[in-house]
């Protein structure tokens, strides 16, 4: 995985984690090793990986496969270098990975919205009648993305107590359990990205956890969607996986009925068997598993995602996040709330608190809480983990 990190008075740079290290890739490059690469290795001495991801695919593909061959081939003389170029994982510090531009998020998780509808529409359809028709999204606000690890602070705002609106600090925050892709490419106003050429287009996947004011987001989303509710924080994973990675976990998708437009309708496989987990740390206590998700349960993959984004004309940038939007399970008679991807859904609107093994319970997060977002991809070679998404509440 692809991240950027700092060290001792160094700036911060581009590095690669092989287990419990990270692969320095300035100092690689300055040694040479890099050397017959389409890559300047100036790249890697960025705060950022725009200037590498810009390099395009070809270029990250190389990259990728140099280091493998470094780190896999025993004749290589990395271990003769070991404490030049290697540094334990524990003693950096990590940076957001990419400079974002612009951030969409997507609700493509038809088992949250379901969710939700049922929760706010008890009487009738729980999906809205677009939902099936095309990847609905809101705008987000990039500014505001953290790197994994930073905290997070309860955010204040207006929301209804007893039919009043008030002011302070939010009574119902939540996490959200998401993917998020970092764009890879640019492409020119008026551009339309078609679904085949949509993945192309990603450079890297995170995970990725949308912070919620349920309270305030309550009040203020009609008519127009989330605004306070959601642009205080989002955290991302400090380490981007290289999307071409998740070939080995794609399978096919829900049936969509009905059928996709026809600038929607794909043509290979497009979603991924990537397993997801929520773990919550009390201010005092121990960290417990809080849920299990899977990405194959996303009704739009991503591919359609980016090919609805584009459309229009709408153009990317490298930098780019689009996240899934919450990505929740079906229910299951051995875990009937274990399965959702926000405590919106696990205490069903803060109707059903959920108990922790302490005895303390949860409707939405309290300050000293902690999430942590994991995730992970199973292939014939081994377990391929993707960089966890953690924040601790503050008041």
């Amino acid at each position: 995985m692809f991240g950027i990190f700092s060290y001792g008075i160094a700036s911060p740079r581009a590095g690669f984690k092989t287990g419990d290290f990270v692969l320095d890739l300035e100092v690689i490059g300055l040694l040479g090793f890099f050397q017959g690469l389409p890559v300047n290795p100036a790249v890697f001495a960025q705060p950022t990986l725009n200037d590498f991801i810009a390099l395009g695919k070809a270029a990250w593909l190389a990259v990728q496969d140099r280091i493998n061959h470094l780190l896999n081939d025993p004749e290589q003389p990395l271990a003769t270098i070991h404490d030049q170029v290697f540094i334990d994982v524990s003693r950096v510090t990590m940076h957001l990975p990419v400079q974002i531009g612009d951030y969409t998020d997507f609700y493509a998780g038809i088992e949250h919205a379901r969710n939700v509808g049922l929760m706010f529409r008890p009487n009738g359809d729980p999906l809205l009648p677009n939902y099936r028709h095309l990847p609905v999204a809101y705008h987000g606000r990039a500014s505001s993305i953290v790197v994994s690890g930073t905290p997070v602070k309860r955010p204040d705002g207006q929301f209804l107590r007893n039919d009043q609106p008030v002011f302070g600090p939010t009574e119902a925050l939540d996490f959200e359990l998401e993917l998020g892709l970092i764009m890879g490419k640019n492409t020119s106003p008026g551009t339309v990205v078609s679904v085949d050429e949509a993945e192309d287009c990603i450079f890297g996947i995170v995970l990725f956890n949308d912070w919620s004011a349920r309270d305030i987001q309550r009040w203020e989303y009609q008519p127009l969607g989330p605004f306070l509710a959601k642009n205080f924080a989002s955290t991302m994973s400090a380490w981007v996986l290289p999307f071409h990675q998740l070939d080995a976990a794609r399978i096919a998708g829900p049936v969509q009925e009905p059928e996709p437009l026809p600038y929607l309708q794909t043509r290979q496989p497009g979603h991924f068997d990537i397993h997801l987990e929520v773990f919550l740390q009390p201010a005092n206590g121990d960290e417990v598993l809080l849920s299990q998700s899977n990405a194959r349960h996303l009704y739009w993959n991503f591919a359609q995602m980016i090919a609805h984004h584009t459309v229009n004309g709408c153009n990317l940038n490298v930098g780019d996040v689009m996240a899934s939007g919450t990505i929740s399970a079906p229910a299951t008679e051995t875990s009937p709330a274990g399965t959702f991807g926000s405590l919106l859904e696990l205490s069903w609107g803060g109707q059903k608190p959920v108990t922790l093994p302490d005895g303390s319970t949860r409707t939405y997060l309290h300050d000293g809480d902690t999430v942590t977002l994991r995730g992970w991809i199973e292939t014939a070679a081994g377990r391929i983990t993707l960089g966890e998404a953690r924040g601790r509440i503050t008041a």
